[in-house]
């Protein structure tokens, strides 16, 4: 059996770069992504995913800001390449979903783990529809 420890986010939250992508940023904070398919990489002559490759760019629409309500989760499109649109909304998880991370230990700690919440993620991006094609234009 394997016990930790979980702790609440730091009040005085270090200002480390976020090692998340910023592709998952929202207007109303963290998501997650739902694709339906597969995502093809390019890969190396080892057949190895090649690193920093970007899947796309995401973008809403209905987006403004210091507006109320959240009709802008109604429309959100992820390009992919130049050529490429998904189109998807902003849906609320059922349950919020907590991302942790495992805290540095120290001498005055026992054995078991030491965990921290680093973000709580409300809201999934949900893109189910196949990808329609863009001019060039539209999609920088």
């Amino acid at each position: 059996m394997s016990v930790a420890t979980l702790h609440p986010q730091s009040a005085n939250k270090p200002t480390v770069p976020s090692p998340l992508p910023t592709l998952l940023q929202t207007p109303s904070g963290l998501a997650i992504l739902e694709l339906q398919g597969t995502i093809n990489l390019p890969s190396d002559a080892e057949g190895a995913p090649l690193p920093d490759i970007e899947i796309g760019r995401l973008h809403f629409p209905d987006y403004i800001p210091d507006a109320e309500g959240s009709a802008w989760m109604k429309r959100a499109h992820l390009y992919v390449g130049q050529h490429q649109r998904l189109t998807g909304e902003v849906k609320k998880l059922p349950r919020a979903l907590a991302v942790v991370r495992r805290r540095d230990k120290t001498d005055d700690q026992d054995d078991t783990e030491q965990l921290e919440v680093v973000e709580v993620v409300k809201y999934k991006l949900q893109f189910s529809n196949r990808p329609e094609p863009v001019g060039t234009p539209n999609a920088a």
